[in-house]
C-alpha cells in the first residue's frame, strides 16, 4: 500500500509546487521562482495560510493591484525565456477579474503564469458569498469563467483530490514549447481547507525538460531545395528563436550563406543589431531596410513567429511570396498558406545549416 500524508489542499498544492524543477544551463532549479499575492475574501484562510508554511522553498511576494503582479509575473517568463515561471493568487470576484487582462497578455504571448484565483464555495452553503457573480440562468457560472477564453488550460477545483490530476496537466501546457501560457486553476475557498489522504509519491521531485522536436525529412528537404533556388531569401526570426536559444545558430547559418535577417517584434535581439546581416524589425514598426527586403525577396523563411498583422503589414508585405514556416506549434505552422517546418527552432536550424554545407547565396 502506497505511503500518504493528509494535508489541505492549498497545503498540497503549494507543497506540490516547490518540488517541480527545471534544468537551466545545466543546473537544476525550482520551476516556480515564488507566488504573487494579494490575499482577501476567498484565498486568506487556505491559500494564505498554506503559503505561509512555505517561505523557504516558495516564497510569497505581497502586492497592491492584481494585474501589476500578473504583469510582473509575465515580465519574470518572458526574461527567463519561458523556462521558468510564477504563481499569482487572490480573492474572488474584481480581485480575480483584474488579472483577466494580464492573463490575455500572456495568452496572446504564449508565456507561463499559474493563475490561482479563489471561488465561491463549492458547497454552496454560504452562497451568494460577498462578491460573488450571480448569474441567474445558471448556478455554476463564476467571476473565474472569464479566464476560460484567455487560458491556455482551466479547471476549477470543487474537490481536493482533484488536484492530483489537474497540476501535472497544467504544468505539462506551460512548459511545453507548442502549447505554452497561462493556466488558471480556480480555487473554491472551502475545498482550499479540506483535507486529504495524498500520495506521498505526488510530493517527489520532479525535473521538466524542454521538448525539442526534430523536423520532418521532407519538409526539411523542400526548405533546403527552396533556399538553393532562391534569388533573394530573408530569414523573419521571431521569438521562438530567443526561446529555443537558437541566436548563436541563426548567426552562423546567416553567416555562412550570406542570407539576411530580420526580426519581429518578439524576436527582437534574435541577431545582434551591428551584424551587417541584421536588418533589424519588420512590417507596420519596421525599418527600412528590412521593408525593403521583404519586398524584394523571393522567399520568405519565418522561425518561431505567429506572423500576426505587424509583422506581415496585415498580409500585404509577404503577398506573392514563396513563404516557409518553422515552427514547434502546429497552431503556427501552416499561417498564410505556409509551407511547414514542424520543430524546434534551434533542431530545424542546426540541421538546416549542415544540409546547406558550403552553400552560399549568390549576389
Amino acid at each position: 500500500m502506497s505511503r500518504t500524508v493528509r494535508l489541505t489542499m492549498a497545503q498540497a498544492l503549494t507543497r506540490w509546487m516547490s518540488v517541480q524543477g527545471v534544468e537551466v544551463d545545466g543546473t537544476v532549479v525550482s520551476y516556480f521562482a515564488g507566488v504573487w499575492a494579494i490575499f482577501g475574501h476567498g484565498n486568506v484562510a487556505g491559500m494564505g495560510e498554506a503559503l505561509a508554511g512555505m517561505e523557504d522553498s516558495l516564497p510569497t511576494f505581497r502586492a497592491h493591484n492584481e494585474q501589476g503582479m500578473a504583469h510582473a509575473a509575465i515580465a519574470f517568463a518572458k526574461q527567463s525565456r519561458r523556462r521558468r515561471a510564477m504563481a499569482c493568487t487572490t480573492s474572488i470576484g474584481p480581485g480575480a477579474t483584474n488579472m483577466v487582462t494580464a492573463a490575455a497578455l500572456a495568452h496572446v504571448n504564449r508565456l507561463p503564469v499559474l493563475f490561482l484565483p479563489g471561488d465561491v464555495y463549492a458547497s454552496r452553503r454560504p452562497d451568494p458569498v460577498l462578491q460573488q457573480i450571480e448569474d441567474f440562468a445558471d448556478a455554476t457560472v463564476s467571476a473565474n469563467d472569464s479566464f476560460r477564453p484567455v487560458s491556455r488550460y482551466f479547471d476549477r477545483i470543487t474537490r481536493p483530490e482533484q488536484i492530483l490530476d489537474a497540476l501535472p496537466r497544467a504544468m505539462a501546457v506551460m512548459t511545453d514549447p507548442a502549447t505554452c501560457g497561462p493556466a488558471t486553476l480556480a480555487l473554491c475557498q472551502d475545498v482550499q481547507a479540506e483535507a486529504f489522504d495524498y500520495p506521498e509519491s505526488f510530493f517527489e521531485p520532479r525535473v521538466w525538460r524542454t521538448r525539442r522536436p526534430r523536423p520532418d525529412r521532407q519538409e526539411l528537404a523542400d526548405l533546403i531545395d527552396a533556399l538553393k533556388t532562391a534569388k533573394a531569401p530573408l530569414i523573419v526570426a521571431g521569438g521562438g528563436v530567443l526561446y529555443s536559444e537558437a541566436e548563436t545558430v541563426l548567426a552562423d547559418l546567416a553567416a555562412r550563406t550570406g542570407v539576411p535577417v530580420a526580426e519581429t517584434q518578439a524576436g527582437k535581439g534574435a541577431l545582434v543589431w551591428d551584424n551587417p546581416l541584421a536588418l533589424g524589425s519588420i512590417g507596420v514598426a519596421g525599418t527600412s531596410a528590412a521593408n525593403a527586403a521583404a519586398e524584394a525577396s523571393d522567399l520568405i523563411v519565418a522561425v518561431g513567429t505567429r506572423l500576426q498583422d505587424f509583422t506581415t503589414g496585415s498580409r500585404t508585405l509577404f503577398t506573392g511570396k514563396h513563404l516557409f514556416q518553422i515552427n514547434v506549434a502546429l497552431n503556427d505552422v501552416g499561417k498564410h498558406d505556409a509551407r511547414p517546418v514542424l520543430g524546434d527552432a534551434r533542431e530545424v536550424l542546426t540541421e538546416l545549416s549542415y544540409a546547406l554545407g558550403d552553400w552560399v547565396l549568390s549576389v
